[in-house]
């Protein structure tokens, strides 16, 4: 039984590397079986999916509190109690 993995659509990007870096990535995808370029894709579209959730939750906040929208005094004590009850 054969799959047959179509690629959807992309574009070529042209970046410069480190060597040390390059050197990395090479080893990387040799031993994941898997092409340089697969392997970085996999690795940008992991960074970007990251920083992009992290610019939305600092937007988020930052609406929280120019609209008023802070945590009680009496809320921070209670998490703060809880968490450095849980380190002891």
């Amino acid at each position: 039984m054969y799959h047959v993995y179509i690629m959807p659509e992309s574009a070529i990007l042209t970046l410069r590397l480190d060597p040390k870096l390059k050197n990395q990535l090479d080893r990387l995808s040799k031993s994941m079986n898997r092409s340089r370029s697969f392997v970085a894709a996999q690795a940008i579209q992991e960074y970007v999916s990251v920083n992009e959730w992290q610019i939305a939750e600092i937007k988020k906040g930052l609406a929280e509190a120019d609209a008023g929208d802070f945590a009680t005094e009496e809320e921070v004590q209670r998490v703060l109690k809880k968490w450095t009850r849980r380190a002891r």
